[in-house]
């Protein structure tokens, strides 16, 4: 009897997943088929290629559910205020049928449901694909961050003038911009980084996952740290190559690695210096440097006392 009663319980709620899957899916795959495009033509703007992560990140999250969906449907259902809140509100960047908002309302959606589905304890569960949904969704950061990147566009500047000189190659630098052989090389705002700032660090994050290192602080910091130094470091030697392909010349290796596949390779590789230091965090956390024995002292010798002579 009881497993009778709970079968239309189930078949309910079996019913209002579908129905909520089907909305997403209507509301949210022309969406995401128009991200994806963006990010592999390149067709849209040069922000949106900005999250082009995106494109590795989303299957992941989504695989990451599928994973849970055991543990998901164990939770109790619990109804939060906070995602009937998240769910008007994504609801209104929805209909305001401006792009920016418009894809902000795809991880508000989905933070609402959770929290309106199961609470505090659904929304924990999901936390991480949340994450990665949110950080692939294109927003004008890139745009709101451009006019503060002059620092750094004039440290990769200094330091690719600085390796062209090493190599015996006449450079001159001026704020962000190299001549050599004549011809000028502008490091410009979206040459200055950030868009492989953003892939590394968000490649770092799905390692950490993946791996179960997140549990650990130091591990954490350490390949976040290291994927901010590969990504500068890598994107100095980047526009060294740049500055002397076009300085001498040779505007078929400049298209190569500015615009064609050859920068995508580029990144690949970096990326993958990447899994390489995960690994070498985790090889020195596993064997640890020996501590240097230090020598046990010397026992100290208790003076002895000598019988005292008796006189005569």
């Amino acid at each position: 009897m009881q497993s009778q009663r709970s079968l239309p319980f189930l078949e309910r709620q079996n019913l209002l997943n579908l129905a909520i899957a089907a909305l997403l899916t209507a509301l949210y795959a022309p969406l995401l088929l128009h991200w994806v495009d963006g990010w592999i033509h390149k067709s849209i703007s040069i922000e949106h290629e900005y999250f082009s992560h995106g494109l590795i990140g989303l299957p992941l999250a989504a695989y990451i559910v599928w994973e849970k969906r055991k543990k998901w449907q164990r939770l109790r259902d619990r109804a939060h205020p906070l995602g009937a809140f998240l769910l008007v509100l994504g609801t209104i960047f929805y209909l305001t049928g401006l792009s920016e908002w418009t894809n902000l309302s795809f991880p508000v959606i989905l933070a609402g449901l959770c929290l309106w589905l199961k609470g505090i304890e659904g929304f924990k569960l999901l936390s991480f694909p949340l994450l990665l949904v949110f950080l692939a969704t294109p927003n004008a950061i890139p745009y709101l961050l451009a006019p503060y990147t002059l620092p750094l566009q004039t440290f990769i500047a200094t330091m690719a003038g600085f390796i062209l000189i090493q190599f015996g190659i006449p450079v001159q630098v001026e704020g962000i911009y190299l001549t050599v052989g004549g011809r000028l090389v502008e490091v410009a705002p979206y040459c200055a980084g950030l868009k492989m700032l953003f892939t590394s660090l968000y490649v770092a994050l799905m390692l950490l996952y993946w791996t179960d290192t997140l549990r650990s602080r130091r591990k954490t910091i350490l390949l976040l740290l290291g994927a901010i130094a590969i990504s500068i470091s890598g994107n100095i030697v980047r526009n060294t190559l740049l500055t002397y392909f076009h300085g001498t010349g040779n505007e078929g290796a400049f298209a190569w690695l500015h615009e064609g596949w050859g920068g995508d390779v580029y990144s690949t590789c970096m990326l993958g210096l990447i899994v390489v230091l995960l690994e070498v965090i985790k090889y020195f956390d596993r064997n640890p440097a020996p501590m240097k024995e230090q020598p046990e002292p010397s026992p100290v010798a208790e003076p002895t006392e000598t019988p005292e002579e008796s006189n005569p």
